[in-house]
């Protein structure tokens, strides 16, 4: 299931489908291929999901957003590529590819793409 976010739209999980989504099993599947930026959009794919957390994949068109939120759960951001602007209670961090920033539980974060990017979130529940 692929979740597609309307421009300007803060992404937060009652406004995307949280539907089990599963990718093959014993399979190599490329990330650009499971999902793609879309014009002046932020679109997002749950690739595994269990009690323990989750693993979601994101695409960012350039000048896109996730506003300042918080999450129950600790997480981990990694840029597959572009560049993320990724804000920690307040102190913005650049992600590139091949980087991973970790994201507390109840602290608040925001991500911007000055630049088509795409990112992997693990979310762990029960972490931290």
């Amino acid at each position: 299931m692929i979740g597609v976010i309307a421009p300007g739209v803060a992404l937060g999980y009652a406004q995307r489908d949280m539907a089990p989504s599963n990718i093959p099993i014993a399979e190599a599947l490329l990330l650009d291929s499971l999902v793609t930026p879309i014009v002046h959009g932020t679109t997002s794919r749950v690739l595994g999901r269990g009690d323990g957390g989750s693993l979601t994949l994101f695409a960012f068109d350039a000048g896109e957003s996730l506003s300042e939120h918080t999450s129950s759960f600790e997480a981990f951001a990694m840029v597959l590529d572009g560049a993320l602007s990724i804000t920690i209670n307040g102190a913005s961090v650049r992600a590139t590819p091949g980087t991973i920033v970790r994201l507390p539980a109840a602290v608040p974060h925001a991500v911007d793409a000055a630049e088509p990017a795409r990112m992997l979130l693990v979310l762990l529940k029960g972490a931290g």
